[in-house]
């Protein structure tokens, strides 16, 4: 497998444009979802997301997940589990890709942040 950047395509200017809004949206995302209440996707007037609940009527192993998650991220560990058991592990899950795309799309920018160190570029 292909180590560093040299794999992505060149950092065009419309292509740095699609960056930042990439960027801008993962650090929006945790903040949207802590503004919204964490009831905003319960109960029969919540916004319904699952396809399989939406066109169906039949729930599905995922079914409540987007509760669940809304749930732990405002710290309600009893009604996450209550709604999908599975929630914290897939909750962690969903906090570590986040951290690794923030990190790869600030470091396809060339931003690095103090306390995070660069790996030397190879002299071969």
């Amino acid at each position: 497998m292909c180590r560093g950047t040299s794999h992505f395509l060149p950092m065009t200017d419309s292509r740095k444009k699609l960056e930042w809004a990439w960027l801008a949206a993962l650090l929006l995302f945790p903040i949207v979802l802590w503004i919204l209440p964490s009831t905003f996707f319960d109960g029969p007037d919540g916004v319904i997301v699952c396809p399989s609940r939406l066109f169906l009527n039949i729930e599905c192993y995922g079914c409540g997940m987007t509760r669940a998650i809304t749930h732990l991220h405002h710290g309600e560990l009893e009604d996450a589990v209550y709604y999908n058991f599975l929630s914290p592990i897939v909750y962690i899950v969903l906090v570590a890709l986040w951290f690794v795309w923030v990190r790869r799309s600030l470091k396809r920018l060339g931003v690095s942040l103090p306390g995070f160190r660069q790996k030397a570029a190879s002299a071969d």
